[in-house]
């Protein structure tokens, strides 16, 4: 499932939610932070969609 760039969050505004919450991440951190979850969120996905569905 592909996202279209306007659907992500940027990593400037991961750096201000972060910031918020009392943690500070350089523009580095957050774009790596990003990566990583959006490359869990598709795994998941793609998890739960191949899963065999057992309710009748």
């Amino acid at each position: 499932m592909e996202t279209s760039e306007n659907d992500k969050i940027t990593p400037e505004k991961a750096v201000e939610i972060l910031k918020k919450g009392g943690l500070e991440v350089t523009l580095e951190q957050a774009k790596l932070m990003l990566e990583f979850l959006y490359k869990l969120a598709d795994i998941t996905v793609d998890q739960y969609l191949e899963k065999p569905n057992y309710i009748d």
